[in-house]
């Protein structure tokens, strides 16, 4: 193959990538080891050392993964790319299938491939991680049924959703990205308006909240803030994992409140209020609409992108691939957006704790912020969350703010 312009940019931001990722890896390791042998002072009473050092080895050991499994992730993605694998696909369905036919059996060639390769260190982090810290309640033959479900769903809801993407952009008008992109953003909100009746039901058994003095304080609360749902429900987390949650899902008049058994079995009914009540307050502040709009917003830049991309033979040759077509370019830029969206993971980060103090707040404001505390001590004990993460790492990708710092927050409230 020969090295572009555009060879050279992708190479850097990988190399960019990857070294980040290998310096935050390291230096959360080392920032975990370090605090191991001692309970964090604000925590001192609550948290046992036993348990302070369960999370910080199990935060270790998926760090560690965590760096095998990127090595992999760059090996496939190179051998996707410049090794010329994506081209030696393209070859092989070109010979037997054209049109539609070819475009959607070359996507799922891509993605059969990658899942064949994900599988082991799926099984790896169900059946050993999770087991060695006693988080897996998976057996085996439930493993291979939900993977059977799931490329069943993917098939039956992935093959008419990839028809319709493949079909709008082979009319090749000037904003096929845009209808593409209107197509996609229907589709997402209709799942979200099946999943909890549909979807969710394959995998998991939920039943009605039947805890009366619980479900009649949850009612109180909901009046309070003045949110209807549809229904209180436990779902059986428990046949997977012992890690507890509680969320909500659907959207509209669709809305579920959602229990793990696992949460109710740990929390007590006041700590189960203030849990959801950080839960309303996501929906209060719209922080589900807004995340919505954001990845509405993200994904009609980068369809745009892709219309720019679609028909210049630098993004092919510089990736490896010497046929030029839909199906190649909409594989190609899936596999590299990632690489050059990395750098920006601290936005969203970032954007999402800021969410999750709103919430908290809101939930100090209509229930109990020292219930509330009670509460995530028990969940970041019952699910090994560490609570020395290293502030670089934990800027760069945690989702919520690290426990001494949401703690912190709470008691001023």
């Amino acid at each position: 193959m020969k090295i572009n312009n555009f060879s050279l940019l992708f190479l850097a931001a990988l190399a960019l990538m990857i070294v980040l990722r290998l310096i935050l890896a390291w230096r959360q390791i080392s920032h975990v080891m370090r605090h191991r042998s001692e309970v964090p002072t604000q925590f001192a009473g609550r948290v046992e050392i036993a348990a302070h050092q369960k999370a910080a080895d199990y935060a270790i050991d998926r760090t560690r993964f965590g760096v095998l499994r990127l090595a992999v992730e760059i090996l496939l993605l190179l051998a996707f790319t410049f090794a010329g694998g994506l081209q030696a696909l393209h070859d092989f369905w070109s010979l037997r299938l054209s049109g539609l036919a070819y475009d959607i059996a070359l996507v799922f060639s891509v993605m059969f491939v990658s899942g064949i390769v994900d599988l082991p260190f799926s099984l790896y982090s169900q059946f050993v991680i999770e087991e060695k810290f006693g988080f897996n309640r998976m057996t085996l033959r439930l493993f291979v049924a939900d993977l059977a479900k799931q490329a069943a769903l993917g098939m039956v809801i992935g093959t008419p959703v990839l028809t319709a993407v493949l079909w709008l952009m082979a009319q090749r008008s000037s904003y096929w990205w845009l209808h593409v992109w209107l197509f996609w953003c229907g589709f997402n909100l209709l799942i979200l308006f099946v999943y909890p009746s549909w979807i969710a039901p394959l995998f998991n058994k939920f039943t009605p909240l039947d805890d009366e003095p619980l479900k009649a304080r949850i009612q109180a609360l909901l009046q309070r803030c003045g949110f209807a749902a549809s229904g209180l429900f436990v779902m059986d987390g428990s046949k997977r994992s012992n890690h507890g949650n509680a969320y909500f899902t659907g959207f509209g008049k669709t809305k579920r409140i959602v229990f793990f058994d696992t949460l109710l079995g740990r929390l007590q009914p006041v700590e189960v209020e203030a849990v959801l009540a950080h839960e309303l307050g996501h929906f209060k502040h719209r922080h589900v609409i807004k995340r919505i709009v954001l990845i509405f917003g993200l994904s009609l830049a980068f369809l745009a992108a892709l219309g720019q991309a679609i028909d210049a033979d630098w993004f092919f040759y510089g990736l490896g691939v010497t046929t030029k077509n839909m199906a190649l370019a909409l594989i190609l830029f899936f596999l590299v957006v990632p690489v050059f969206t990395f750098i920006f993971t601290p936005v969203t980060s970032l954007i999402s704790r800021r969410h999750e103090y709103e919430a908290d707040r809101y939930a100090a404001d209509h229930a109990s912020a020292a219930s509330l505390i009670e509460a995530l001590v028990k969940l970041y004990e019952d699910n090994a969350s560490t609570l020395t993460p290293d502030p670089l790492h934990s800027l760069f990708y945690d989702s919520h703010p690290p426990a001494a710092l949401r703690i912190a927050r709470l008691n001023e409230c």
